[in-house]
């Protein structure tokens, strides 16, 4: 499992493009990616965040400059857009109730695909391929006003 992980990272690092080299990892590994791209932005990550009452979880989180970038990691190779809606909307959810539970000021939740050829917003809430997830993250904070950001 790590491995797999470690060869896709591997072969990013040589140039093979991101969703190529992530076809072959598993959802826990794709969390793994996603939490390797974060840290190598400076980001502080947690990863499998759990919260009770009630029970939810948070895939991964990464924080930076007060900013907690809350994602919802979805490895799935098609999904409509009735299905993405109601991701956002538990997503949202999840960020609302970590927000009110946490010391974190604000937070932005994101999710984050295998599958999909661009960048897109619903509800202000970014829909992010993991190809293009890199550069997402190193002009996420000069595009935080086009994000829905949810504050204490």
């Amino acid at each position: 499992m790590e491995n797999k992980l470690k060869s896709a990272l591997s072969a990013i690092k040589t140039g093979v493009p991101i969703e190529e080299a992530s076809r072959s990892v598993d959802w826990k590994d794709f969390e793994g990616l996603v939490a390797e791209i974060l840290e190598s932005k400076n980001f502080e990550v947690i990863r499998n965040f759990r919260m009770k009452n009630p029970t939810m979880e948070i895939d991964v989180i990464g924080t930076h400059l007060g900013t907690a970038i809350l994602i919802d990691c979805k490895h799935w190779k098609r999904m409509t857009n009735s299905m993405l809606e109601e991701i956002v909307l538990k997503q949202i959810e999840r960020v609302k109730y970590y927000v009110a539970t946490t010391d974190e000021i604000v937070a932005a939740p994101v999710i984050v695909t295998l599958y999909q050829e661009e960048t897109r917003f619903i509800n202000k809430v970014p829909i992010v391929p993991i190809i293009q997830f890199s550069s997402f993250i190193d002009e996420f904070y000069g595009n935080l006003e086009e994000i829905k950001t949810i504050e204490k």
